[in-house]
């Protein structure tokens, strides 16, 4: 169970909210728990929404009508953590800014010193 790593997710953890694809059957009690159990974390709230699936147009042959058929819905939980607890699901890189901004300062010294 990994939880969906997009833009709008990645403004949903400021409000300690992770989005997870899950099973059509799953309740919402049985996603807390799998959470819980895969993360180590609190949960406090679920919310869950099905997502339909899309028209598709398919072809029958050259001279045939084509046809029209639907893509699978999908299932999609917005879990909700405790205070304090979070889960990693972008990877961060080990160098933070403030080390960045010091070696393009230390770039920028060496760059005025050759010249």
């Amino acid at each position: 169970m990994e939880p969906r790593a997009t833009e709008k997710t990645y403004l949903e953890q400021a409000k300690r909210t992770y989005v997870f694809p899950v099973s059509r059957t799953a309740s919402k009690q049985e996603i807390a728990k799998m959470v819980e159990e895969a993360y180590n974390v609190k949960v406090v709230d679920v919310r869950t929404l099905i997502r339909n699936g899309k028209k598709t147009k398919f072809s029958k042959g050259k001279h045939a009508y084509p046809g029209i058929t639907h893509r699978q819905d999908k299932k999609f939980a917005y879990v909700t953590l405790k205070e304090g607890n979070s889960i990693k699901v972008f990877e961060e890189p080990e160098e933070t800014k403030a080390s960045a901004k010091e070696a393009k300062k230390a770039d920028k010294k060496a760059g005025k010193e050759s010249k």
